[in-house]
C-alpha cells in the first residue's frame, strides 16, 4: 500500500476491524518510512452485470452513480449516509442474486424508487421526477396524490 504522504511502499498494520455490516475490513496502517498513519478499507471485489440503458446501450454497473442519484434526491432530508449505503448494498445483493450478465436500467430505477418510497416520500418524488422524466407540474401532482392515497388508505 503506497503511503499518501511520502509514497513509500512499506507499512505495517496497526489495527484491523470488521465493519458493522461485515462487508469490509478497516485497517489502520503506519508507514515505515515516515511514520504517517492512514486508514485503508478492504472489500470483496464484486462482479456486477452490465446495465442495459433505455436506448439499448450497455455500460458497466456503477454503484457510485446510484449513490449519487439517491444522495441528490435525499438532499436536506432526514436520511443518513448509513441509510443510503444500506440501500446500495441491498440493491447490489439483489442484482447479483437475480441477474448474471446484464440488468435493465429500468429494474435498477424501480428498485431505488421502491426503497426511497419506504424511506422518505419527498426523496422518492424527487428521484421519480428525474427517473420518470416528469414533463410538468401535473405529473408531480399525480405522484403526490398517489402517495396521499397510500398514506390515508383511500
Amino acid at each position: 500500500m503506497r503511503c499518501p504522504r511520502c509514497s513509500g511502499l512499506e507499512d505495517k498494520v496497526i489495527q484491523s476491524r470488521i465493519s458493522r455490516d461485515g462487508t469490509s475490513i478497516k485497517r489502520r496502517r503506519e508507514c515505515t518510512s515516515c511514520s504517517y498513519r492512514f486508514t485503508t478499507y478492504e472489500r470483496i471485489e464484486e462482479f456486477l452485470p452490465a446495465v442495459i440503458k433505455k436506448d439499448g446501450r450497455r455500460e458497466p454497473f456503477d454503484p457510485a452513480k446510484v449513490v449519487s442519484g439517491i444522495t441528490t434526491a435525499c438532499e436536506k432530508r432526514p436520511v443518513s449516509m448509513e441509510d443510503i449505503e444500506s440501500m446500495r448494498s441491498t440493491l447490489i445483493q439483489d442484482i447479483q442474486a437475480k441477474w448474471d450478465k446484464e440488468v435493465p436500467s429500468s429494474y435498477i430505477g424501480e428498485k431505488v424508487m421502491e426503497a426511497l418510497h419506504k424511506l422518505d416520500p419527498v426523496a422518492y418524488v424527487r428521484f421519480a421526477s428525474v427517473y420518470r422524466e416528469f414533463k410538468d407540474v401535473n405529473e408531480f401532482m399525480k405522484e403526490i396524490k398517489g402517495l396521499r392515497k397510500e398514506k390515508h388508505g383511500k
